[in-house]
This record gives C-alpha cells, structure tokens and sequence, in this order.
C-alpha cells in the first residue's frame, strides 16, 4: 500500500482496510463497486461520476508484459473527496499490482485534490501511450517476418493482434469520455468545486494523450488490415502459381494421351499398323508435340 497525507493506495485491501478510508454514508452502489472483485472476462466500463459529497471512478490500466509477448489490465477504482483520494487496485490472478508511486511522488502537499486525480489520470494515459508504441513494434515484426513465417503463425499473430485492437478501443474511449466530462464541467461535489478552471485546463494534456493513442490506435489498425490483405494476396498468388503448374502439367499430358488413345484404336486398318517403325514413330510424335507445348508456354511466360 503507497501512501501520502491526501492520496491512500490501496492494493486487493481487505473489506475491513477499506472502510477505514472510505468516506462516511457511502452509496451502494459505490461501495459494491469497490468491494467488487477483478474479473477478467467481465472488466468494468471506465467512467467517472459523482454522488454529491464525493466522486467515484473506474479505471483500467494497461500493463505491458513484453517477455511474454501479452498486455492484461489492472482495474483501478477511486473515491475523490473534497480532502483526499482513495485508489483501490484490484490485482488479476498471478500478475504484479499496479503501482502509481510516481503519480503520488509528483503531487505537492499543498496542490488541489483535484490534481491528485489529474495525476492518477494522466498515469493511466501514458500506459495506453506505451501500449500503442508496443503495439505497433509487434506489428513491424509481423511486416518484417510476412514473407518467412508460416501461414498458421501469420494468421494466429494478426488474429491476436485484431483482438488486442478490439479490447483496447473497448477500455480506451470511454476512459477518454470520462476525462472528457471533467473538461466540461460534468463532475462537481455539493459545495464544493471538485475541478476549479485552473485544475481542469491539467485534464486537457490528459485528454490529448488519450487522443493520441486512439489516433495511433486507429493507424496500428490500418496497419494490420494491411498485413492481413498482403498476407491474403500472397497466398492467392501461391494459390495461382500451384494452379498454373498443374495446369501446364495437365496440358503437356493431354495431346500424348490423345495420341496413345488414336493409336490404341482397335481397327484392323490403323495406318502405321504394320510399318516397322511405327511404334517409334508415335514416340517422335509425343515427344515433338510436347516439346511443341514447353517452347509455347515459354513464350507466353505461363511457366
């Protein structure tokens, strides 16, 4: 648990470590939301909101693993009274917690409560920033391999990556449209300016972070729609070429099948049948008319 005077960090807290710090008459709603456990097929909607004497978020943060080549997300929720922040990380099984030491060091103890929230915020938007760098490395190696790997890995690495795409525009725009009610005034406490103009113009550097990455986010999925229809042309093309080899193949044993079957005809007066050299005649002609056939394909560049 990270502490100082006016931001408490909480991490999997107990119900007991909880209401300890949780502002007196809390809502339901909000309390169950913050005893609630991290599911991960399940993940919570990013929102902001306020109850009156105090203001309640969900977070998701996204954490890059790059040893193991995959992101998992760290639900963060928070209450934000007129005189502290309460942070409750809700840790996935087997991953390491998030840990917002940084946002905490760069908060002065005289600043407005509201910039404690700005400071959690902008955390949370340099993560998607990272995410989208990291994202985007993946998809140049992808670029760089399309041409040696196997078409089962292309095909699994560009299903992976859609799915990643999909999961992060689903927590990253409406973690952008929280951000975006602070801006406009949407969440205030009963008597108390939550937000002034001076703290509120902050949320702009995070709003523009987060638009960054949605930009970027839109690009890494150009890019993969890009790979994905290379990758689907170039298999068409090796599709052509098996197709063009089998039938130049097909077609060089045509007219030698044709001339087995004239001369396999059963009829007493078959030219050539009783000439000497018949048999090595039929031979000259299966072997002219296909090297007829090659010297053809050649010229017409099919082979």
């Amino acid at each position: 648990m990270a502490e100082s005077p006016r931001w408490i960090d909480l991490i999997d807290p107990t119900v007991e470590e909880l209401e300890a710090h949780l502002p007196e008459k809390l809502h339901p709603p909000a309390l169950s939301l913050l005893l609630a456990p991290h599911v991960h097929d399940d993940e919570p909607r990013p929102r902001i909101e306020s109850h009156g004497h105090y203001a309640v978020g969900v977070l998701l943060v996204a954490i890059v693993v790059p040893d193991e080549d995959r992101v998992f997300y760290q639900e963060v929720d928070f209450i934000l009274t007129p005189d502290k922040l309460v942070t409750v990380s809700k840790t996935p099984p087997g991953e390491t917690p998030f840990d917002p030491k940084n946002a905490i060091q760069a908060c002065a103890r005289d600043d407005h409560v509201g910039m404690y929230a700005f400071r959690l915020l902008d955390e949370v938007a340099e993560h998607y920033l990272d995410l989208i760098d990291d994202l985007n490395d993946e998809i140049d190696q992808l670029e760089d391999h399309v041409e040696d790997w196997t078409p089962a890995m292309i095909r699994d690495r560009v299903s992976a990556l859609r799915h990643d795409l999909l999961h992060i525009r689903r927590t990253l725009s409406p973690t952008r449209d929280a951000v975006h009610k602070i801006m406009d005034d949407r969440v205030e406490l009963d008597h108390f300016e939550l937000f002034p103009p001076d703290v509120a113009r902050h949320f702009a550097d995070v709003y523009d972070k987060l638009l960054r990455a949605s930009e970027g986010l839109e690009t890494s999925r150009d890019l993969v729609a890009g790979v994905r229809d290379y990758f689907q042309s170039k298999v068409s093309n090796e599709q052509n070429e098996v197709v063009k080899r089998l039938t130049v193949i097909a077609s060089l044993l045509l007219v030698p099948t044709f001339i087995v079957g004239l001369y396999g005809q059963n009829f007493h007066d078959i030219p050539e049948i009783g000439w000497s050299f018949g048999y090595w005649w039929s031979w000259g002609v299966i072997i002219g008319t296909t090297l007829l056939q090659l010297a053809f394909f050649r010229w017409k560049k099919w082979m």
